[in-house]
């Protein structure tokens, strides 16, 4: 169930797609899910959107870290933001899951970015060479057409 590429191969045979995500294999249930979900993510989480709901969730945990170094007193926060048991939970959510599970998905959102971008570009690099010689012909006529 591949899909056929949109702009034709290169001279070595690389498939060049539209698409990022037509650049991984698609054979299986389990490749084509993977595919979508990094394509998915990558895009995503690559937001400035993104980027405040990570510095939002980073900053939940301040006010229980300024209690407990005693920078601030207790009352200035309500209870339950500052408890151990949410700091606990806002560094495992920003250390083990943002940083562990995530960073593998966006690199592979990544590599499949750069292999689509690298075929894109092949593809562009002998599209042009073509022209050139083909123009470099068309010039060559035209001077012997004026010799003549």
């Amino acid at each position: 169930m591949s899909v056929e590429p949109s702009h034709g191969y290169t001279s070595t045979g690389k498939p060049v797609h539209a698409e990022v995500h037509d650049h991984l294999p698609e054979v299986t249930r389990y490749q084509r899910f993977n595919k979508r979900l990094a394509t998915a993510l990558t895009k995503h989480v690559g937001t400035m959107t993104c980027f405040w709901i990570f510095c939002g969730l980073s900053m939940l945990s301040l006010p229980a870290t300024l209690v407990l170094s005693n920078v601030i007193p207790a009352n200035w926060i309500p209870p339950f933001f500052r408890t151990f048991g949410f700091s606990l939970l806002i560094a495992w959510m920003c250390q083990n899951f943002i940083q562990l599970v995530l960073l593998p998905a966006l690199m592979v959102g990544q590599n499949l970015q750069n292999q689509a971008s690298d075929a894109r570009s092949t593809k562009t690099f002998e599209d042009v060479q073509e022209l050139k010689h083909a123009i470099q012909k068309i010039i060559t006529m035209l001077e012997d057409k004026t010799n003549e």
